[in-house]
């Protein structure tokens, strides 16, 4: 029989106030200092007091998840009561222990949550599913990386995926659940070659070919991408709250290497206010979706691709990070100093956005003309 609630209700929850917070049955919501709101359990459990932290309104976690933590803590506490032999250990599924690794991971305010719940629930869990973690062998992995490679995933992309489930297992030996590591995990070979970007010419023809797609949030994805050099799901899960055109800037709960503000351009922010202006009153997201369980858009991988083979380009090179790529190289090639191109990136070291100043020498030649006009060699 489900628990009825009426104090966590959607209604209640959008009308609290920062610092404010709601208990009901061992689920406590607060409303956190960034507008963000947090769930937490704290209950009893075969005598003893759990608290735990599930997770945030801006990583899609909702009060569902909530009650089915504390269902799954007191099936763990049956388990527990079975004495078990030392050294034996429950057997776990991987979308079991992937709940498990989320949850934990969050509790010890693990970093890049976003992005590793992302590429878990759609990418990794629809394979791995159903197979005990213990039980995931190498031949497995590399059966997931040709499978990737077949959906055309390129080789950074599966590397990630990879690093996920690495960390999984690794967290998972950490906490006791596994007495081994089960499997050996190898990456491909990146090739660290030429950044591709776009060219001011094909930034008209994909924003001309994004107005004219039938999608309606591609226009604005690649508008914002091609203005901030934002992450796909820095973009996606952005929340109308956290936009602050006064001081053109988007707030960023959830990013790559920490929160942060996003800089936004003076174009796009008098762009983002239509949108702004149209919204419902109790839109939470920019790019709202009702059939995600995040409450927003998810993927765009099918619209974005169609966009760019209608602008004339190749959708196996330019990529929806190509955005980044291309907002990132023209700061640099405008004359932008490459610390405040770090700021604007959000990269966590300035050695990852010196990459971006090889892309193209006409700014480097520009920069060695000024020398020769400041010494006057010319005239020697």
């Amino acid at each position: 029989m489900s628990i009825k609630f009426t104090k966590i209700t959607r209604a209640n929850q959008r009308n609290l106030k920062r610092g404010e917070k709601l208990e009901e049955h061992g689920i406590t919501f607060e409303r956190l200092k960034n507008g963000d709101g947090r769930y937490k359990v704290n209950v009893m459990v075969d005598g003893q007091r759990i608290h735990r932290v599930v997770g945030k309104e801006s990583e899609g976690v909702t009060r569902l998840q909530a009650e089915e933590l504390i269902a799954n803590l007191r099936t763990d506490a049956r388990h527990g009561r079975l004495n078990l032999p030392k050294g034996r250990k429950l057997q776990f599924t991987f979308a079991e222990a992937a709940r498990k690794y989320l949850a934990k991971l969050e509790e010890e305010g693990g970093k890049d949550m976003t992005a590793k719940t992302y590429r878990l629930n759609m990418h990794v869990l629809p394979f791995f599913s159903s197979i005990q973690l213990n039980k995931i062998c190498t031949f497995d992995i590399e059966r997931y990386k040709k499978h990737r490679l077949a959906q055309d995933a390129k080789p950074g992309t599966i590397n990630r995926e990879l690093s996920v489930i690495s960390h999984l297992i690794n967290k998972a030996m950490d906490w006791k659940l596994l007495d081994n590591k089960p499997c050996n995990i190898k990456r491909f070979k990146e090739d660290s070659g030429r950044i591709v970007y776009l060219t001011t010419e094909q930034i008209a023809n994909v924003l001309t070919a994004a107005k004219a797609d039938q999608c309606s949030y591609i226009y604005p994805f690649i508008v914002i991408g091609l203005g901030t050099s934002m992450r796909r799901m820095e973009i996606l899960s952005i929340q109308i709250k956290n936009i602050d055109l006064n001081r053109r800037v988007i707030f960023i709960p959830q990013a790559k290497a920490g929160a942060r503000e996003q800089p936004i351009p003076q174009y796009l922010a008098d762009f983002l206010r239509g949108y702004l202006d149209a919204a419902k009153s109790d839109q939470i997201w920019l790019f709202p979706s009702r059939q995600s369980q995040a409450g927003h858009v998810m993927n765009i991988e099918k619209q974005f691709r169609r966009v760019i083979a209608a602008a004339g380009l190749n959708p196996k090179e330019v990529v929806r990070h190509t955005l980044r790529h291309t907002a990132i190289t023209h700061l640099v090639q405008a004359g932008v100093d490459l610390p405040t191109v770090q700021r604007i990136s959000g990269h966590k070291t300035l050695q990852m956005v010196v990459r971006y100043s090889h892309q193209n020498g006409e700014h480097i030649r520009s920069a060695m003309d000024a020398l020769e006009k400041r010494y006057d060699f010319a005239k020697n």
